[in-house]
């Protein structure tokens, strides 16, 4: 969709009606032809980027399922960081949207997760995925790429003898050449998961 690939290029507060119909080479009148309003147009762009997410199946187990389901929703809101904090935001849900919450419930449902751990579990996976993605999108460096600037920059900052852990941390860990902080939502998606398991399974 255009309005996806203006986003993705210019950022999301740059779209306009008018711009939008540049890009494309028309008026943007033309374009009311096919959204009523920038509004709609938001809710397709939403619903798009819902498409490229991959649907969880209860054939796979609930777990897996919710795993590969999360890694494929921070992989899209990578391509797209201007989605972000738009996909839980619209109040219209497109037909991709709402098929991708269903397979969500129903994936939980039919593993015996009760209506109210269902809804538990629904809020607190997506909270994780959005939050990580949306800490990610705002580094000063891209995910498993920690470059030279960057590096002396912190070490800049810190005097050992005022911030001995905060030295110590960025030393023996963010600054080590293997370092790569998109493996922390690997270690917290299988932490929530592994701990879903145990209440249901106690339940």
């Amino acid at each position: 969709m255009a309005g996806v690939n203006f986003a993705d290029q210019k950022g999301i507060v740059a779209l306009s009606m008018r711009k939008l119909g540049e890009v494309l080479g028309v008026e943007a009148m033309s374009l009311y032809n096919h959204v009523a309003n920038k509004e709609e147009l938001l809710d397709g762009m939403v619903n798009c980027v819902f498409s490229e997410i991959e649907l969880p199946s209860s054939a796979d187990g609930w777990k897996l399922a919710m795993r590969q389901r999360a890694i494929s929703t921070r992989h899209a809101l990578s391509r797209h960081p201007w989605a972000i904090t738009l996909m839980q935001s619209r109040v219209k849900s497109g037909p991709a949207t709402l098929r991708h919450h269903d397979a969500v419930i129903g994936t939980l449902r039919d593993a015996g997760f009760s209506i109210a751990m269902t809804a538990h579990a629904f809020a607190l996976i997506d909270s994780f995925i959005y939050g990580f993605a949306q800490q990610e999108a705002s580094l000063p460096f891209q995910a498993g790429e920690v470059t030279v600037e960057v590096a002396e920059m912190f070490v800049r900052q810190m005097s050992p003898e005022e911030y001995p852990r905060l030295t110590e941390f960025a030393v023996e860990h963010v600054l080590k050449s293997d370092y790569d902080f998109g493996l922390e939502f690997d270690f917290g998606l299988d932490l929530i998961l592994d701990g879903l398991e145990r209440v249901c399974v106690s339940n």
